[in-house]
């Protein structure tokens, strides 16, 4: 599972890099994807946003699996 949502962070990292931000992925236990937001994505009053419209959203439908997305600071 984990090597899947690696995937699918790579296909979202260039949106986030345009923008001045980037994704780390933390951990994956569960059913649940740890995930860190790093420069601008970190600081920005949209990362909920991204985090539940873009990223959880993309996961859910891409990784059998996954139940929840959540930030680790």
């Amino acid at each position: 599972m984990r090597e899947q949502v690696e995937e699918v962070l790579g296909k979202l990292r260039p949106f986030l890099l345009r923008d001045g931000g980037d994704v780390e992925l933390v951990d994956v236990e569960d059913g649940v994807v740890r995930v860190r937001l790093m420069g601008a994505c970190g600081s920005c009053p949209s990362s909920t946003i991204t985090l539940k419209a873009g990223i959880e959203r993309a996961l859910l439908e891409e990784v059998p699996g996954v139940r929840e997305l959540e930030q680790v600071f």
